[in-house]
């Protein structure tokens, strides 16, 4: 006995055995059968792809190439460029004047003279005559310190000068004494050597008669020799002790010399001790309290001479070699005015990468200054000569001076041009080479141009 399938499952497998998109009625169809058969049900359209890696790479390669054309024929013509508002640049002029290199400067007013007051000697403050602010003659007392042992120094000394001296006048009259007796001794040698040249001369004439003996004559002869050489060793002596009394006496007049000398630099420390103003001015300063110990080479103060002002000024170590005493300088303007300076001095040392210069006013300084006002000045650093110069500006900052921006005389665009500065003052730098009277440069910020060949104005 056959079994034969159902329609219904017939229909299941044919469902599923059916090509995509087919329609599956449920019953026997020949051309069902046919495709199950053939295998034309398992065939599927596949789409074409847009975006092949080929056609990518194809595509890539073309604009690479374009962009290298590109780039060549910016580079043929021109460089870099930039498209910039005219209106936010500074276009200056290239021109031809007389030229002077300056620098700038600051200083402060000062009095021309002052004089400085310094304890000569240590001591306490006991009084206080003159305040600060005040004007003082010259040798007008300040101030007065009182010190106990340089007082008593003076005592001691004085002491010993006086005993000096009357050890002097001791030996000076036992010099005096000896050499009194000594002319004395030799008076009466004189005496006793005449007296026996008188006897010897009589003896010799009676003893060559034979009229007295050898013996007494031989007795007044000896007696006679012997007075005559004491009296040359008297004197010998007494020259002797007259030059070694000299150099004693001449010693202690010196000690004595030096005695009165001590005494009066002493004394003279102890009128330091009132301070006095050295010169005519005004006291501007001073540092005293009563009843203070100050030590010696304190400064109490300064007097400044009202004989005019000065200004002095920091300048950059850089241009110590070139600046000399006679330079001029010229002020800012001062209530509305520009007045002169030269400078008078021009201090060696350099502290923190500068050093100072005094300058002064040539004819009146300006009535309105007071010392401690701030001046600023153009120092001049050359004497006036035509050149090529070009403005200051931003640009030194992003190039040093190397190259600058020149406006085509079109107007339309400044090309990048290399040019060496040299000297500068404070408005204009000085043009060695790259550019003539006439251009024009942009001499303005360089910043946000990258460096551009070329800028187009717009």
């Amino acid at each position: 006995m056959s079994i034969e399938p159902s329609p219904a499952k017939r229909s299941s497998i044919d469902t599923l055995l059916a090509p995509r998109g087919t329609a599956n009625t449920g019953g026997d169809n020949p051309s069902d059968r046919q495709s199950r058969g053939g295998g034309e049900g398992m065939d599927r359209r596949i789409e074409k792809k847009t975006w092949t890696p080929k056609r990518i790479a194809m595509i890539v390669a073309g604009v690479a190439f374009v962009a290298l054309i590109a780039w060549g024929i910016n580079s043929t013509s021109g460089g870099r460029k930039l498209n910039v508002d005219l209106e936010r640049l500074t276009i200056s002029d290239v021109t031809f004047v007389p030229f002077q290199e300056m620098i700038p400067g600051t200083g402060n007013v000062e009095p021309r003279t002052t004089v400085f007051l310094d304890a000569v000697e240590g001591g306490r403050i006991e009084e206080i005559f003159v305040l600060e602010g005040e004007t003082v003659d010259k040798d007008q007392p300040i101030l007065r310190l009182s010190n106990p042992t340089l007082q008593l120094q003076l005592l001691q000394t004085e002491t010993q000068r006086i005993e000096q001296r009357n050890r002097l006048e001791d030996t000076r009259f036992q010099v005096d004494q000896a050499n009194l007796r000594t002319q004395q001794d030799i008076t009466n040698m004189d005496y006793n050597i005449r007296r026996l040249q008188r006897e010897y001369e009589r003896n010799q004439s009676l003893h060559e008669r034979q009229m007295i003996s050898d013996a007494e004559f031989d007795r007044t002869k000896d007696e006679y020799d012997y007075w005559q050489r004491r009296r040359d060793l008297t004197i010998r002596s007494y020259r002797q002790d007259s030059l070694r009394q000299r150099i004693q006496i001449d010693q202690m007049e010196a000690a004595v010399q030096r005695m009165d000398q001590n005494f009066e630099i002493i004394n003279e420390r102890l009128e330091n001790l009132t301070l006095k103003a050295p010169v005519e001015g005004q006291l501007s300063q001073l540092n005293a309290e009563l009843g203070e110990l100050k030590s010696a080479g304190f400064r109490f103060g300064q007097i400044d001479v009202l004989d005019g002002v000065k200004v002095r000024a920091g300048i950059d170590e850089f241009h110590i070699t070139r600046v000399k005493r006679g330079q001029r300088a010229i002020t800012n303007p001062i209530g509305g005015q520009e007045y002169e300076m030269v400078v008078r001095r021009v201090y060696p040392q350099v502290l923190n990468s500068r050093f100072e210069i005094d300058l002064d006013f040539v004819g009146e300084a300006p009535a309105s200054i007071r010392r401690g006002q701030t001046v600023r000045f153009r120092l001049e650093m050359s004497d006036p000569a035509d050149a090529v110069v070009v403005p200051q500006g931003g640009f030194f900052q992003t190039t040093g001076g190397n190259w600058i921006y020149v406006v085509d005389p079109s107007g339309e665009f400044a090309e990048k041009r290399a040019i060496r500065l040299g000297r500068k003052n404070l408005d204009v730098y000085e043009v060695l080479e790259g550019l003539q009277p006439g251009e024009r440069v942009v001499s303005s910020s360089y910043d946000t141009f990258n460096e551009a060949d070329r800028l187009v104005f717009r």
